[in-house]
């Protein structure tokens, strides 16, 4: 059984659609319809990763087919404008591509397409060579988890280390995801400690915690 932190490796596609830097407007166009995807890899050579072209790049062909942008406009998007005239995936593609290694968290990799607005990313290896992809869909595969797995990672790698010697075994329940943990313990500073723990084992959607003779402590978030 998988223990926490999952890694990308753990769900991302390993069959991914790319294009090369020649690929065609409509090419690109017709592969993210047949493949339902938003956003393709470019590659040169031998597989490595170049730049990214997405829908959003594509779109831009659209937004100025008819407009006559002012000089302000012109100015401020540059690459934009070029990328209006784009013919091929290298005059489409933003450059250089974001992308990950499969051995980073799930959290690491929620992070980067957070901060960089993307909702996939290509994952390379250490020369840059796609391995696969791992999209926002993906990232949410965690909490499919059932919650009997989430009870038995929780007693294992939480309750065990942390209370060995407590006065009962304290109990951990968990319903869709929301963990509740029950039962006395003999120090309480523990408490926190426990619900950081807790929440950091992928699925769990809340922690409830009601420890220390059965006063409810509720975690913070």
């Amino acid at each position: 059984m998988h223990t926490s932190p999952h890694i990308v490796s753990d769900v991302m596609t390993h069959t991914v659609v790319a294009v090369g830097r020649d690929a065609s407007f409509k090419d690109v166009v017709e592969l993210m319809q047949e493949w339902k995807v938003s956003a393709l890899p470019v590659l040169e050579g031998e597989g490595r990763v170049i730049g990214v072209v997405s829908e959003a790049d594509l779109l831009v062909k659209e937004e100025f087919r008819d407009s006559d942008p002012d000089r302000f406009t012109q100015m401020s998007r540059l690459s934009d404008l070029a990328k209006a005239g784009g013919m091929t995936a290298a005059d489409l593609m933003s450059t250089p591509a974001v992308t990950v290694h499969a051995g980073a968290t799930l959290a690491q990799a929620a992070r980067v397409m957070a901060q960089r607005k993307v909702k996939r990313l290509p994952v390379v290896n250490d020369e840059g060579l796609l391995e696969g992809v791992v999209s926002r869909a993906d990232l949410l595969k965690v909490f499919l988890r059932t919650d009997d797995e989430i009870a038995e990672e929780i007693r294992r790698q939480v309750l065990a280390p942390l209370f060995p010697a407590a006065p009962e075994p304290v109990r951990v329940e968990v319903a869709d995801g929301v963990v509740t943990l029950t039962g006395h313990i003999r120090d309480t500073s523990l408490v926190p400690i426990a619900a950081r723990m807790v929440r950091s084992v992928e699925g769990v959607v809340d922690v409830d915690m009601a420890l220390s003779g059965g006063v409810s402590v509720r975690d913070p978030g």
